[in-house]
This record gives structure tokens, C-alpha cells and sequence, in this order.
């Protein structure tokens, strides 16, 4: 079990490629188009795929997608806006620095017609810390001490630690969905038959048919009074995909209206050349990097040879080694950016401390320094590395890159590598069993604070599960996160970066953006590409 910022208990949230497609019309199953009027239903394709439908008991984009148009929460963010406001309450603010009250509008309902109330907001976000599922959200909530409800409208979320900044944007995220305590399990994860059959849903979508992973249609909540307003579409349905090729062949066959995750940066090239569609490009808070197993790895501590400086000399010398900007280049087509830090470019207090502290100084490779490393801490080359990477999840050209990364680094004639690939279900499992000394991840905010990308991955018995602990940046993360002074909770940021940058418990590599290939008569495109990162099927229209 991994904790959190403030020592508490943790978990995992994992990501891909971010790519939105949007085509001209929706046609039959044949792949002739229709044309498609105004208001009419709306096709989603993805590969992405859907774990649990219970908020606690999965942290992954694709449930996250389906959670974020059935579920209410108590925050949200406006279409176009990363800010957390009210969502289905009247108000939600500070009221002490250890207290967060919140007002919740009166006559709200669940779809099956019980009453949705302060006891249902206490019960979700009890059972999220009481399950503490290993693949869910709870990591996020470690701050929560306890929830109250003295009244049916009324909820008071007690902190431990005051004047936490990144707490509003925390209720907008996977752990914020509120589920109906009439339905759901206080004390284990609900099935997704349990769920669909008690109609717990109070979002601005009811779901219709569900077939796990193959459709889903969702038809419009009528009684919706959250903050995002009534679904554009009065039905939208989910078609999941086994490969991006497929995908890519609806798309162009109009017999979908939009690709979610996850396109090819090829495939995106290709469209770009079609008349028929347009290309947008948005803000972008993925990361994709290697974490290394501060057991496993070589050198590791419970390795036969276990030495922390030889550990530490074959973090650097791989981090002196990788050329990031070629492989952005040739593998995704310009569609990821180098990353030279664990926060990506555009997060208020990020900088890029690995950009100047290792390889040549400028972001390029620099195999006499990764010489120079490993020769200076006694480790005798070449280095065996067992990688590892997952070939579905992250998408398709997850084999491109990684099989880059393996060139570069035997290509410096200090390291051998042992490419190995493991499908989702075994690997999300397998990665937090020691499996595995270094592998692949990639991250999708929660929310969007520099904060993100810090406390989840270098807090003591991190959500990682790597083994990595280091005092001093524990005391910068939870510091950070709760001075409310901007200038010096920016600083701090940038400290704990440029502090953890000298540890290298992950190697960052590639930051992506979200693309959208949009045709002439769907509408709501740039509204799905926002900083909340959340993929909304509520503004999408024909």
C-alpha cells in the first residue's frame, strides 16, 4: 500500500495518447453517410478501455471518460476552464482552514428516483478511504480527515492538514464522482452490473445499453442540475476499438463522429491531409516516462549487488543517454514534445532542470558524460537493463518508442537492453509486484496543478510503488500544498523539481498535447480540449 503527501495511503492513475477526431457526418455500420441533422446522435470511437465503473475501484482515463457524463460532483470546471466551481451545489468554500463547506442545491435526484443528498456526498467519500482499492483514486484524498453532513444539504469535509490549495480542484477529479448510497457497497467495489441495473446515475447522461468495453449508449439525464447545463445531444454512444488502425478507418469512413484516444501520430498526419476534416490542437498535460524500481533496478537495494551510488550512476547515465527530441520527432510526428521535467510546460512553477543537468546540457544526448558517470561510481559496462512497456494502453506506437530507447542505449555501448512487453491486465497488476526494475507509464492529470505531478509520484510509498523516499522533498510537497502565497508555492514547485531531478526516480521523456480532426457539421470540438483535461460529451452536437 503506497501514501500519500501527507503520509497517507495511495494509488495509480496511468494514461495515452490524448487524440480527438472529429468527422464530417455519422453513417451505418456500412460506412455510408447519413449526413446527420442538427441535435442528432453523436458516435464516439476509443480505444481506450473502461475498468470499473465504480469510482473506487479504478484511476484510469477511460473510466474516468465514462465517469465524468453518468456521475455528479460537488466541483467541476466549465467547458473552456480548468477552474473548480460548484457543480451540483450552491456554494462550496473555506470556512476555516481545516474546513471545506458545502451547499448542495435542493431537489436533486437519481435517475432511479431516490432522493440525492449530504448522506450520499459523506458516503462516497468514506468508502473511497475506507476500500482503498490498490487501482483506485484514493491517494488523492489524504488530506481528508472526515466528512460530515449535518443537514441533507449540508456537507463539511474536515482536512488534516489546513489551507490546502489544490483541495477544490481535488473534488473535481476521479475521487470527487458522487455515487448513491442506496446502490453502492460502503466497503467494496460495486460491479458494474450492480451499478447499471440500481440506475445510480445523477450526470448529465443516463447510461442506455452497456456492453463492457464494446458499446456504450448513453441517453440525456432530463433531471441533470449540475453546473456543466443539459447534454447538446440527446444520445451519444461509445464504440470501443482493439487497434488505432480501425479507428482511423471509421473516422474516414464517417461511421463515427469522434476519436477518443488513441490515434497514431501517423494516423493524425495522414488525416491532416483529408479535406474533409479540420486539426486543432490543445493544451496538453500528458507525460510519458520510465520508472525505475529503486529495489529491483541494478544495484538495487534488494539486488545480490545492491550499491545506492551505482544505482544512481545508471539513472544518470541513461538520463545522459536518451534523445528525447528524436524520438518525438520520428516516432510521434511532432504530436509529444521533449519533457526535461516531471511537470510539463504550461503548469504554473515548472521549469527543466534535467534539460541543463544532464547530457549536453541543451536537451541533447552525451554518451562521454554517461562514460563519465558510470566510471566515477566503479559500475563495469555493459549494463544489463531489464525494460519494460506495455503495447495497448499507451497506445500502438509504444513499441516505436520503446524500441528507440533500447537503440539509443545499446548504441552507447554502456548498457544491453532486455525489451520486454506485457499487456494491460497483467502489467497494471504485475508493475506494483516488483516485476518489473524499470518500465514504462504515461500520466494524465487529475487536475491542473503543478501539485499533480508531484505529490503522486515523490511522496514517501508513492503511488508508484518504486521504493523512492527522500525527507526533504516530502517536506517541499507538503509544504507546497499548503502556502497560499503564489510567488513562494512556485518556488517551492521549482525547488522540489530541480531537488528531485538529482534522484531521478523517474526519467521523464515526451510531453503530448490533445488533438482534434474535426469536420464541418459537428460542433463543440475546442470545448473538449480545455487545461481540465476531462473529455465531455455533453458539448458535443450535429
Amino acid at each position: 500500500m503506497a501514501k500519500n503527501k501527507f503520509g497517507f495511503s495511495s494509488v495509480i492513475a496511468v494514461a495515452g495518447v490524448s487524440v480527438l477526431a472529429m468527422t464530417a457526418c455519422t453513417g451505418p455500420a456500412g460506412g455510408e453517410s447519413t449526413g446527420g441533422a442538427t441535435g442528432g446522435p453523436v458516435v464516439v470511437g476509443t480505444t481506450d478501455k473502461t475498468t470499473f465503473l465504480d469510482p473506487a475501484g479504478s484511476y484510469d482515463n477511460g473510466s474516468f471518460m465514462v465517469m465524468n457524463q453518468i456521475y455528479p460532483f460537488v466541483m467541476n470546471s466549465e467547458a473552456g476552464s480548468a477552474d473548480p466551481k460548484p457543480d451540483i451545489a450552491e456554494s462550496a468554500e473555506f470556512t476555516s482552514p481545516t474546513e471545506f463547506t458545502v451547499k448542495l442545491k435542493a431537489g436533486l435526484k437519481w435517475a432511479n428516483g431516490t432522493e440525492l443528498d449530504s448522506k450520499d456526498v459523506k458516503f462516497s467519500f468514506d468508502r473511497q478511504v475506507k476500500i482503498n482499492d490498490v487501482n483506485g483514486p484514493a491517494s488523492l484524498l489524504g488530506n481528508l480527515d472526515s466528512v460530515e453532513a449535518p443537514d441533507a444539504t449540508t456537507v463539511v469535509f474536515k482536512l488534516k492538514v489546513g489551507n490546502d490549495q489544490t483541495f477544490p480542484q481535488v473534488l473535481t477529479s476521479p475521487a470527487g464522482p458522487i455515487v448513491d448510497d442506496s446502490v453502492f457497497s460502503a466497503d467494496a467495489i460495486t460491479t458494474d452490473e450492480d451499478i447499471i441495473a440500481g440506475k445510480s446515475y445523477a450526470g448529465q447522461f443516463t447510461i442506455d445499453s452497456f456492453k463492457k468495453n464494446q458499446l456504450i449508449s448513453f441517453k440525456k439525464n432530463p433531471d441533470y442540475k449540475g453546473l456543466l447545463g443539459p447534454a447538446k445531444s440527446e444520445t451519444v454512444t461509445i464504440k470501443y476499438f482493439a487497434d488505432s488502425n480501425n479507428l482511423k478507418l471509421e473516422v474516414q469512413k464517417g461511421s463515427i463522429d469522434v476519436a477518443w484516444r488513441s490515434l497514431t501520430a501517423t494516423d493524425i498526419e495522414s488525416l491532416k491531409g483529408d479535406k474533409n476534416v479540420r486539426v486543432d490542437v490543445g493544451p496538453g498535460g500528458e507525460i510519458r516516462y520510465i520508472v525505475f524500481n529503486f529495489d529491483t533496478m541494478p544495484f538495487g537495494a534488494k539486488t545480490a549487488e545492491a550499491d545506492a551510488k551505482k544505482a544512481l550512476a545508471v539513472r544518470q547515465a541513461m538520463a545522459d543517454s536518451i534523445d528525447r527530441a528524436k524520438i518525438a520527432d520520428q516516432v510521434y510526428k511532432g504530436t509529444y514534445l521533449p519533457l526535461y521535467s516531471p511537470v510539463p510546460a504550461g503548469f504554473t512553477g515548472a521549469i527543466e532542470p534535467l534539460k541543463s543537468e544532464y547530457g549536453d546540457g541543451n536537451g541533447g544526448p552525451d554518451i562521454d558524460k554517461a562514460t563519465k558517470a558510470l566510471a566515477d561510481a566503479g559500475v563495469e559496462t555493459p549494463v544489463k537493463l531489464d525494460l519494460q512497456y506495455n503495447p495497448d494502453h499507451y497506445g500502438s506506437s509504444s513499441g516505436d518508442e520503446y524500441a528507440a530507447i533500447k537503440s539509443q542505449l545499446e548504441a552507447t555501448k554502456l548498457f544491453t537492453v532486455n525489451l520486454q512487453s506485457t499487456e494491460w491486465v497483467s502489467y497494471a497488476k504485475q508493475r506494483t509486484e516488483d516485476v518489473y526494475p524499470m518500465y514504462q507509464l504515461g500520466w494524465f492529470p487529475d487536475y491542473s496543478d503543478a501539485d499533480n505531478y508531484l505529490t503522486p509520484f515523490f511522496s514517501e510509498n508513492n503511488f508508484l510503488g518504486n521504493h523512492y523516499s527522500n525527507p526533504d522533498i516530502q517536506k517541499m510537497i507538503t509544504e507546497q500544498v499548503t502556502t497560499n502565497d503564489p510567488a513562494k508555492r512556485t518556488q517551492l514547485i521549482e525547488d522540489i523539481q530541480t531537488a528531485e531531478s538529482k534522484d531521478l526516480s523517474t526519467l521523464p521523456l515526451l510531453q503530448g498535447a490533445q488533438v482534434a480532426v474535426s469536420g464541418v457539421n459537428v460542433n463543440g470540438t475546442k470545448d473538449t480540449l480545455d487545461a481540465s483535461f476531462k473529455f465531455r460529451l455533453g458539448v458535443l452536437s450535429k
